[in-house]
């Protein structure tokens, strides 16, 4: 048993650094011990068309949940099962297409052996994490991917600590790997992560808008400068679209455009055409919600005009994207 620990904040300091160096040095060694087996698990899974099945009891389980949640949002179908739920009832789930990742420093979790049983019954191949190819779990894996013999920070070499951050590591490689050979995208990340403000910004901008986005406020170039202000209030996007006699676009007229035709005090005779910005900022429905974002920021705007064959589809307003999420 260790000493009890110092309250001298360097004391505390010294030894949370001892900790993160062993976490290090383990990882180093991780590193280092990388070998065929990834490439062969990394095979495996993608020779087979169903989900992978990750399991693991206690830290080993938690960690295996993350792993599972990686593998998912990065192009590889997979989710968590409990070992003992497994054994009432769960192994339901392991049809013959899977693939199983099992997880146990020691390979000999109790819990593990019947779902492992039931795979080599099966003929369900089993890709193991552990750090004794030789246990229960080594010998029942058709890949073993083995971990360093590092030793726990934890001071009783007790709670795993550099055992998980090392599977948790193995797990990460393991995804990115197969997330390259499938040649899984930005987009593909996006479609697996709409919520959030990463996931929409990887959205198109088409997404953004919808199936049927509502029209924008448009105007002819000949339209008053009542019927302009007229059309930007009804539009409520701050904006209008001012377009030619082919519905092609000609021009904005924006909120900041009308105060400054009031600055310039005479408005009689005004049209669209005379208040309109020639030249507006656009961006095509296909883009991706982040470059519509950088765009706005980037030039200091708040509304951005979409447009399709040079036709205004919608108006993009800063506010929305606030609202939204988009932009914080």
């Amino acid at each position: 048993m260790t000493d009890k620990l110092s309250a001298d904040p360097a004391a505390m300091i010294a030894r949370a650094r001892e900790v993160i160096s062993l976490n290090i040095q383990a990882l180093q060694q991780l590193e280092g011990a990388i070998d065929d087996s990834l490439a062969r698990a990394v095979d495996t899974i993608l020779s087979r068309p169903g989900y992978v099945v990750v399991t693991g009891m206690g830290k080993s389980g938690h960690i295996g949940g993350k792993i599972a949640a990686t593998l998912a949002s990065t192009g590889t179908n997979a989710f968590f099962v409990h070992p003992a739920e497994m054994s009432h009832g769960d192994l339901g789930m392991l049809r013959k297409d899977v693939t199983v990742l099992a997880i146990s420093n020691s390979g000999e979790s109790r819990e593990l052996r019947d779902p492992l049983i039931y795979c080599q019954r099966e003929g369900i191949p089993v890709i193991g994490i552990t750090q004794r190819p030789n246990s229960f779990l080594g010998r029942s894996s058709a890949v073993c991917l083995t971990l360093p013999n590092a030793p726990e920070a934890c001071p009783n070499g007790l709670a795993p600590t550099t055992s998980t951050l090392m599977t948790l590591a193995m797990g990460d490689a393991l995804a990115m790997v197969l997330m390259d050979r499938r040649g899984f995208t930005a987009e593909d990340f996006g479609l697996h992560h709409p919520g959030g403000k990463l996931g929409m910004s990887l959205q198109s901008v088409r997404d953004w808008m919808g199936d049927r986005p509502p029209a924008p406020a448009t105007l002819p170039l000949t339209a008053t400068f009542a019927e302009v202000v007229s059309g930007i209030t009804e539009g409520r996007k701050g904006a209008a679209a001012v377009i030619n006699a082919d519905g092609t676009l000609a021009g904005i007229v924006t909120d900041g455009d009308i105060r400054r035709a009031f600055a310039r005090g005479d408005l009689s005779g005004l049209t669209a055409a005379d208040v309109m910005s020639p030249r507006p900022k656009v961006i095509g429905p296909d883009a991706r919600m982040s470059d519509a974002i950088d765009l706005m920021t980037q030039n200091k705007i708040a509304t951005l005009l979409v447009i399709e064959d040079d036709h205004p589809l919608a108006i993009v307003h800063i506010a929305e994207l606030m609202q939204a999420g988009y932009v914080s």
